[in-house]
């Protein structure tokens, strides 16, 4: 995989939802749209809902879409933080461009990400738990698009 590309993903990622970007004019009713743009490459990410949520993230280069990722997940318990997910999903990192990293705690609060695949065609999932209860969960898949 090209190393601008995956670059590109993570500043993108980090610019927008887990930056606590500026959401952009919704494409769909009642959509949340996050995009960032660089040079020839553009950065989508588009969700409907929130405490259940589906969206997309996807990659484009002059125009033509190369990469998405699809997503959907929920809460499920007390005391979840949209602020600790970003903050977990800040540290995206090179070898699993996805959501967060495969591990990260602050205070009472563990996420975990897990993958299967790589960046051309994978599948994965994500958890938050309060106090080794589980709050939150998501399932993630994607890959190259044609």
């Amino acid at each position: 995989m090209n190393q601008d590309i995956i670059a590109f993903l993570l500043k993108a990622k980090k610019a927008t939802y887990a930056g606590k970007g500026a959401e952009a004019e919704p494409s769909r009713p009642s959509s949340h749209d996050l995009q960032f743009t660089e040079g020839s490459l553009q950065y989508i990410d588009t969700y409907l809902g929130e405490a259940k949520f589906a969206g997309e993230e996807a990659l484009w280069k002059d125009g033509v879409p190369f990469w998405a990722m699809n997503y959907a997940g929920r809460v499920i318990g007390e005391g979840f933080s949209g602020d600790f997910l970003k903050e977990a999903m800040s540290f995206v990192s090179e070898e699993h461009p996805f959501r967060g990293p495969p591990a990260y705690t602050n205070g009472d609060f563990t996420y975990r990400c897990s993958v299967s695949g790589d960046f051309h065609w994978f599948s994965g999932g994500e958890e938050i738990r309060l106090r080794d209860v589980k709050i939150y969960e998501c399932v993630f898949h994607g890959g190259d698009v044609e």
